[in-house]
């Protein structure tokens, strides 16, 4: 496979066309090689618009997915990224490359394990990728101790808690997949002082966060 023609395509034919146009995010997705973070059965897949499998029940978000969520978080080089579902690593590898620190949670210790060997061969030491419930660890967290920028969900969720909504700073950024299927919708939630502004800004599909699906959520 020519990856890098295959790159070029897949920013020049799948995501310039879906709205794609920022000249940070085009960047940071050609540097940042997707083939080496996807499973080597399926590296023939790394630049296709599909949610390619990771094993354990996880896939990898499409690429133009991963592309919008950025482009809408507009990340900045001093701006500290919590992510909730690291899976491959790759998405915190573009979060790394754009912010100054990432805090990434993944839940299934293999995937943990997978994604930190994946981005320190990418020259990634930004990241700090902790094996655990990242949804779990901010259910009860102090009013007063927002601590991120940015925060990121690599899956999606039935609804964003208030929680997690008070670890963004003043001026933070929450890029979330709400819903219940088929009707999901990618979701940015803005910070400003104690008021926030959700906006919906397109219809996707993604798989649950672990223990985030309706029926995790309400089942007695």
């Amino acid at each position: 496979m020519d990856t890098k023609q295959s790159r070029f395509n897949m920013i020049e034919q799948q995501l310039r066309p879906a709205g794609v146009l920022a000249a940070d995010v085009l960047n940071v997705l050609t540097k940042v090689k997707r083939e080496n973070f996807v499973p080597p059965i399926y590296r023939h897949l790394a630049f296709a618009e599909t949610n390619i499998p990771l094993g354990h029940g996880a896939h990898m978000l499409s690429p133009e997915l991963e592309a919008l969520s950025l482009q809408a978080l507009a990340i900045q080089p001093d701006e500290t990224v919590l992510e909730i579902g690291t899976g491959s690593g790759y998405m915190a590898a573009l979060l790394g490359k754009q912010a100054r620190q990432v805090v990434s949670y993944e839940i299934e210790p293999a995937l943990a394990a997978t994604a930190r060997a994946s981005l320190e061969h990418a020259h990634v030491s930004n990241v700090h990728v902790i094996t655990g419930d990242g949804l779990a660890a901010f259910t009860n967290p102090l009013p007063n101790q927002a601590g991120f920028d940015v925060i990121l969900l690599s899956g999606a969720v039935a609804e964003i808690s208030p929680a997690l909504l008070n670890q963004l700073k003043p001026g933070g950024r929450l890029f979330a997949i709400t819903g219940k299927r088929p009707a999901m919708h990618a979701t940015l939630v803005h910070r400003y002082g104690d008021q926030y502004q959700h906006t919906a800004l397109f219809e996707t599909d993604a798989d649950y966060l672990r223990g985030a699906s309706p029926a995790a959520q309400f089942s007695f």
